[in-house]
């Protein structure tokens, strides 16, 4: 889930103030308990690392208006991108654990439990929807992350390129798609945008036929994902996995833009925007003010992955894939979920997802952006269910080598795809359970 930009660290450090005697109804319960017996007053400081630079502006936002609500209390904001996991392992290891730091959901809700502070019991927690709450939770139940957004995963496409080509029905199955790939190239239109220098854009498209492996099986997409991570089960067990998935891939790479592996998350962004390429993978709805801003009039539209021949299994992925995390042992733990129990309540809070991020609410009783993505996720869902967020149910330290290993596979011709499938299966042995 998520949107990478290039390597940014940036900070805001917000002066402090003395909070006015009238107070503040903000919400987040009783002040002097959320203060620990502090003076009201009492200036605080809250240290937020987080890893999501597209939301820069965004989160100074919400800085400042809180700044407005507590005077006495200053965010300082820290986002840095390159190696963010390695440096926050590193200060968890120092014993210099952030204030509040970001992780992935599902499985490292788990990993990084002991450093996590309980919101089962809070407002922030209530004010979450089901299946963001979900996505929040450790295995024994308890709330220990809150959810920077909601997600939408899915193909972005170019109507107009699509209506060039005279492609009249978006292509849901293989054989559509490949017969879609053939119109484009035949109007000298390039069908693929692509990613694949990331390797956080694999999971995201893999997630898709792991869910249809899934159907296929009649099992849950966490119950085929857990006897992967067993080794009960084997990609040759599921042609959704062992042949379609690569054959997909294969598919994308000869009928992209050049350079697959040079090309990063901006750079797809740009290739799309700019109509170089009719589809775009492995990215979402967060992408759609970065293509707005390149490309104004673009007409885009959403689909789910053509896995098989089952056109019902070309589904939208919804869910929320990105968590922060507070920090139990902080000083100001206290503080910090005062601030979080207002954003996810609060009437700016409320609109602060839809109006400022512009992403899909992960709150209850929040209004959609008035984006095209989320306009028409809503309007799929009416008629068809979404896919399940499958990515969740595996550490980030497997689909890192995951997508190392499919770079692998793209790259070097020496790499069979059973080599790279029997690579993958050990990593998922290996690196997909916190357990």
């Amino acid at each position: 889930m998520k949107k990478k930009l290039l390597a940014l660290s940036a900070s805001i450090v917000l002066a402090a103030g003395v909070l006015s005697a009238c107070g503040s109804n903000n919400n987040a319960g009783n002040e002097g308990a959320a203060n620990g017996g502090k003076a009201a007053d009492a200036p605080v400081t809250i240290n937020m690392f987080t890893a999501s630079p597209e939301y820069t502006d965004a989160f100074n936002a919400y800085i400042a208006e809180y700044k407005k609500v507590k005077p006495n209390v200053t965010i300082n904001l820290e986002i840095m991108q390159a190696d963010y996991n390695t440096v926050l392992k590193s200060r968890i290891a120092a014993g210099s654990t952030p204030d509040v730091f970001q992780t992935t959901a599902g499985g490292d809700i788990d990993t990084f439990a002991e450093y996590s502070a309980d919101l089962t019991d809070e407002p922030l927690a209530a004010a979450m929807t089901d299946a963001v709450k979900i996505n929040m939770s450790s295995s024994d139940g308890r709330v220990l992350g809150l959810p920077i957004k909601g997600n939408l995963m899915n193909m972005v496409y170019n109507k107009k390129l699509l209506e060039e080509a005279g492609i009249t029905e978006v292509p849901k199955t293989t054989s559509q798609m490949e017969d879609a790939v053939a119109k484009l190239e035949a109007k000298g239109i390039t069908p693929f945008a692509n990613a694949y220098k990331e390797w956080w854009v694999w999971k995201h498209i893999f997630q898709n036929f792991v869910n249809a492996a899934a159907e296929d099986a009649g099992i849950t997409p966490k119950e085929l994902v857990d006897k992967f991570i067993a080794g009960e089960t084997t990609f040759k067990d599921h042609p959704v996995l062992y042949d379609n998935f690569f054959k997909f891939i294969d598919l994308t790479v000869a009928h992209g833009t050049d350079k697959p592996l040079e090309r990063d998350s901006n750079a797809e962004v740009s290739d799309f925007a700019s109509g170089k390429a009719a589809f775009m993978t492995g990215k979402g709805a967060w992408d759609e003010e970065a293509i707005k801003k390149i490309n104004p009039d673009i007409e885009i539209g959403i689909v789910g992955y053509p896995v098989s021949e089952k056109a019902e299994q070309a589904l939208l992925v919804t869910g929320a894939d990105q968590a922060l995390r507070i920090n139990k042992d902080s000083k100001v733990a206290a503080e910090t979920i005062e601030f979080f129990n207002w954003l996810y309540t609060s009437d700016y809070g409320k609109n602060w997802f839809s109006s400022v991020a512009k992403v899909i609410p992960p709150i209850k009783d929040a209004p959609l952006p008035d984006l095209d993505m989320p306009k028409q996720m809503e309007e799929a869902l009416k008629t068809e269910k979404s896919g399940d967020l499958s990515v969740n149910y595996s550490l980030d330290t497997f689909h890192q080598k995951f997508g190392e290993l499919m770079q692998s596979y793209i790259g070097s011709g020496s790499d069979s795809k059973d080599k790279v499938i029997d690579e993958i299966q050990k990593a998922w042995v290996q690196f997909g359970s916190a357990q």
